[in-house]
């Protein structure tokens, strides 16, 4: 798609937050595009003064906004899905803002259509991966839509520009020079960038922390929870049963009080370079861990294997943002089946920022006991082992034989 020209828009939808980046877009846009700007803020379960939010993108220039309420969508159609294949970025990340993008893309498609409006716009910048994440969501809902990024076009250099900017046109903003950290929130996850994170030998302030306790300030006795799943979603906590919503800001509140979900991670954008996170994700941790503690109950080591494969690639292209792509339909697809046993519930103690198992059980559960036993049992034959390891190992025994009659 090439850039957009000034004079082939007259109204633009833009995905506004209300933070730093998108604050200084709106009269950036009439400044550079003399345009009309309709801001969208999604919420996905931020702590934010909604009607504070609207009041301040009227006040910045903006003809119209919207608000939202993204909330049990995001975590029925967005995170459950997720949640069921297993998918965890480079063996750390939850991918809360990754499975967030094509939401919020998906509304802004909607509104742009709904007012007649050229083209969509984003505050994610040229450097990081949600500039992909928005813009091939909107190719895949709507192909025709212009797309404006100034990240990738104004001169505004650094967050400290944007500051001054947004000084100088009377727009309050949250971020300062003293809490530079760029940070994203949902109900899923808070994630933190920037500022003394940048190098990788500094620890975590204590102050980056928003949601969660430290370790060292969580309780000195455990917590144990109970989660209860069917087909693959949780569906009861402590066996007290609500909304997706609901489920997970219960879980959040346990976790967070224990520590649980503390990330710090160096990983690979997608655009090529490392970088580094630190993330808070309370729930999520928790239901991730439970989840997969069904799993080893209710799967079969094939499948297991295999969905092991298939959770690596669905959290690639999730990071991707390819989450409207065909073969996420197709994973998706298989994943789904997976899950059709997936059912039962899991104990788990929560201690100091640790998860620890604590028992589970499922009406699909493949452990059976008598197989298994050390004691005495009628139905398992040891003695059928030795043709079995036998027949298993024959090709290393014929490499072996092979080895001896050519000498090596």
């Amino acid at each position: 798609m090439s850039k957009v020209n000034k004079g082939e828009v007259n109204k633009v939808v833009l995905a506004y937050s209300g933070g730093l980046d998108t604050s200084v877009i709106i009269p950036w846009l009439k400044e550079n595009y003399g345009c009309e700007v309709v801001a969208v803020c999604c919420n996905l379960g931020q702590p934010e003064d909604y009607a504070a939010v609207e009041k301040k993108a009227i006040a910045s220039g903006a003809v119209k906004a919207y608000i939202v309420d993204c909330r049990e969508e995001f975590v029925s159609d967005y995170i459950w899905p997720t949640v069921k294949a297993g998918a965890v970025y480079e063996g750390k990340y939850l991918l809360g803002t990754s499975f967030a993008r094509p939401l919020i893309a998906k509304k802004l498609v909607e509104i742009a259509k709904a007012e007649g409006a050229d083209a969509i716009a984003h505050g994610a910048t040229g450097k990081g991966n949600d500039q992909v994440r928005f813009e091939l969501s909107i190719k895949a809902l709507s192909p025709n839509t212009k797309i404006i990024a100034p990240w990738r076009e104004w001169e505004l250099k650094s967050r400290e520009d944007c500051m001054a900017y947004a000084a100088k046109h009377n727009i309050p903003v949250v971020a300062t020079k003293t809490h530079p950290y760029s940070m994203d929130q949902n109900v899923w996850h808070l994630s933190h960038e920037g500022g003394d994170l940048e190098d990788p030998a500094n620890a975590p302030k204590n102050d980056v922390y928003l949601v969660s306790k430290s370790p060292e300030e969580a309780p000195d006795v455990p917590t144990t929870v109970d989660i209860t799943f069917t087909e693959g979603v949780p569906t009861a906590v402590n066996g007290k049963t609500g909304t997706p919503l609901e489920l997970l800001n219960t879980l959040n509140e346990i976790g967070a009080a224990n520590g649980i979900g503390i990330v710090d991670i160096v990983e690979n954008r997608l655009v090529g370079m490392k970088s580094r996170g630190v993330y808070e994700n309370p729930g999520g941790a928790i239901i991730m861990y439970a989840h997969r503690e069904m799993e080893y109950l209710c799967l079969d080591r094939a499948t297991f294997h295999y969905k092991e494969l298939v959770a690596n690639k669905y959290a690639e292209l999730v990071y991707d943002g390819m989450w409207f792509a065909p073969l996420m339909t197709a994973l998706q697809a298989f994943v789904d089946a997976t899950q059709k046993t997936v059912t039962g519930t899991v104990t788990l103690k929560l201690y100091k920022g640790n998860i620890i198992s604590a028992g589970a059980t499922s009406p699909y559960s493949l452990y059976n006991q008598e197989f298994v036993t050390f004691e005495e049992d009628d139905v398992y034959d040891q003695a059928d082992a030795e043709g079995f390891i036998n027949l298993f190992g024959l090709p290393l025994t014929i490499n072996a034989l092979m080895k001896e009659k050519a000498g090596l």
